[in-house]
């Protein structure tokens, strides 16, 4: 049984050797000549993601030999099929996703193989609209896709649990400039935790905030701050020309979505080095590691240069990690990073291992590891022993903590 009702009229005009970009740019040309059909897709999938709402999933993934046909919904941390919902063939799934892309958005997808969107539907009348990051790739020559509900509900930075001179140090309000960076990750919760100090800033400063992302997720409305978004594709070339071009757009904030190449580091090292606050986040799993990994981006020769550069600019780094907590949801672990003298200068003179020991010992500044982090979590009877030596970074650290805390 097929979930729309066209899909025979199109499997019946396409051969079955026709496989991969030839296929899908066939599906798609039969698409734009049946109206009706794009409008059932949308339907179809609005019906999927009303479903994956309410099974309060964060992701849903369908399409590719992978799947086997079936819906995979991940609820807190656990990703599984859905055994309820009727098996989806390749050319459904395809048909589905092409139906929703714009033209820009499919020749980036022929071309590079991979596209992120955000797209934005209405899933019951009478409700506000929902917000997702999208993800379409290529599974052994078959479209493939990701679903990412993005959180439309903020969280202050006492519900996250930040101390006091973190809070301090993330505000425009009391450091005008240097950057600070979110690690973690994927799924790690890094955009959540970004978007909860963005509407921090946001609402108790007057200034200009400028968003880069890939997609953008959350939609902030301009209040005591000015927010322009900038999506890269859509609005600016790439993260770093988008960072050039803000420097000109009279910003004091400039949030870049991730820091994923050399390229783009170096022009936001050179962004606030220029006197500006700056954003980001990085896929690392520690803070210390954070700093390796950026200098670790760079040539031999150009890594000194980095190091100066990075122990003059860099004002705080968070690694965070979400873990199941005893009430069946998850529950966020972090350790932070408070750039002072002394770290500095472990940077500048490469240094780097000495700065776990002085995070171990700053608490005062608002530091810990993510150990520390996970031992007050055992402490809280928020998490369970084993989950905090499943989740830590260093094994044997974590259970000298739990052993003689």
């Amino acid at each position: 049984m097929s979930n729309l009702s066209f899909i025979e009229n199109i499997q019946a005009n396409l051969p079955e050797m026709m496989i991969g970009t030839y296929r899908l740019k066939t599906i798609n040309t039969m698409l734009n000549e049946n109206p009706d059909w794009k409008k059932e897709c949308y339907f179809n999938l609005k019906k999927l993601l009303r479903i994956m709402t309410s099974e309060e999933a964060s992701d849903i993934d369908l399409g590719g030999p992978r799947t086997n046909g079936y819906i995979w919904f991940r609820v807190y941390g656990d990703k599984t099929p859905a055994q309820n919902i009727p098996k989806y063939k390749d050319d459904e799934v395809s048909a589905i996703i092409l139906s929703i892309l714009t033209i820009e958005q499919k020749e980036i997808f022929f071309k590079e193989k991979n596209l992120d969107f955000s797209i934005t539907m209405y899933l019951e009348e009478n409700e506000a609209p929902f917000r997702f990051r999208g993800d379409v790739f290529y599974e052994r020559n078959t479209l493939a896709v990701n679903f990412r509900l993005i959180n439309q509900d903020l969280f202050s930075m006492e519900d996250l649990q930040f101390p006091t001179p973190i809070v301090k140090r993330v505000n425009l309000k009391f450091e005008k400039s240097g950057l600070i960076l979110i690690t973690g990750i994927t799924g790690s919760g890094k955009s959540s935790t970004l978007d909860s100090i963005i509407n921090l800033n946001n609402t108790t400063n007057n200034a200009h905030i400028i968003i880069i992302g890939n997609p953008i997720e959350y939609i902030h409305q301009s209040q005591k701050s000015l927010v322009t978004h900038r999506e890269v594709g859509e609005d600016v070339l790439s993260f770093g020309s988008g960072s050039i071009e803000a420097l000109r757009q009279d910003p004091d904030i400039i949030v870049v979505g991730e820091m994923r190449d050399a390229k783009t580091i170096s022009t936001v090292l050179e962004v606030t080095g220029s006197g500006h606050k700056v954003f980001s986040t990085l896929h690392t799993s520690s803070t210390v590691e954070s700093i390796h990994r950026i200098i670790a981006e760079f040539p031999p020769d150009e890594q000194e240069r980095i190091r100066f550069r990075l122990a003059d600019t860099l004002k705080v780094v968070i690694s965070q990690k979400l873990v199941p907590n005893r009430r069946g949801s998850l529950t966020l672990a972090k350790g932070i990073l408070s750039i002072n003298p002394s770290i500095q200068a472990a940077i500048r003179n490469n240094n780097i291992s000495e700065i776990f020991q002085m995070i171990t010992e700053g608490k005062n500044m608002g530091m810990f590891t993510l150990q520390q982090d996970l031992y007050r979590l055992v402490k809280t009877a928020e998490i369970t022993p084993e989950t905090a030596m499943n989740f830590a970074n260093n094994r044997k650290i974590m259970h000298q903590l739990l052993k003689y805390g």
